[in-house]
């Protein structure tokens, strides 16, 4: 496994739900997994996993995986029309502590630039318009950043901490898709987020619960 430089979160590291969702398909498995990230994912790195764990070449942990328990809450999902409104509300757009994330880096014309914005009920959401090439990967990654959105905050960052997620279906390449996240509560340094990715139709394609760390 090879997180590549374009696939960066903080700039130098992987993204978290990119890397994860490598890691979850290299693990295998039909159900729900959990990835623990125990330090930024390196770039350019050949990893390899072995009994649920993620080394580099120093053989230091890098991740945990395992099979996760049944994600049964979603995020309700709102409009396309929606969902664009909230991101032109974006807070990233102004001030991101990672502006050259794949995901929701707006420094990113290659990136996947899903810019989730508030909606009234505190929920965040955008809109998604799938890549030429959708993978595993792609979908882990939408589900990550939206729901850090919903308790990142300027002067607040939060990086992720442990992910689990469900892909139901990957969306087509061009569909123009909805992903919304909800924050559930904050422990400390710690924030529990859930969030949901849909399809054109408002099917459901993946669900994931994880754990923000305030830096």
């Amino acid at each position: 496994m090879r997180i590549e430089t374009r696939y960066n979160g903080p700039a130098g590291s992987g993204n978290g739900g990119w890397s994860a969702g490598i890691f979850a398909a290299e693990a295998g498995g039909s159900g729900p997994i959990e990835v623990t990230l125990r330090r930024p994912p390196p770039l350019e790195t050949e990893l390899t996993l072995v009994d649920g764990e993620v080394r580099d070449p120093a053989g230091e942990l890098v991740a945990e995986v395992r099979p996760a328990g049944l994600i049964d809450t979603v995020v309700p999902p709102v409009d396309l029309e929606t969902a664009v409104a909230a991101a032109a509300r974006y807070p990233g757009l102004v001030e991101h502590p990672f502006p050259s994330c794949y995901v929701c880096g707006p420094q990113r014309a290659d990136g996947l630039r899903i810019f989730p914005g508030r909606l009234p009920d505190g929920r965040t959401a955008a809109p998604f318009r799938a890549p030429a090439q959708v993978s595993t990967a792609t979908v882990w990654a939408a589900l990550d950043c939206p729901g850090g959105w919903a308790v990142l905050a300027p002067g607040r960052p939060y990086l992720l901490g442990r992910i689990a997620a469900v892909v139901a279906a990957l969306p087509g390449s061009g569909d123009e898709c909805v992903v919304t996240g909800a924050l559930l509560r904050v422990d400390g340094r710690k924030a529990l987020v859930h969030t949901s990715l849909y399809g054109p139709d408002g099917s459901l394609l993946g669900a994931a619960r994880a754990t923000w760390i305030a830096r």
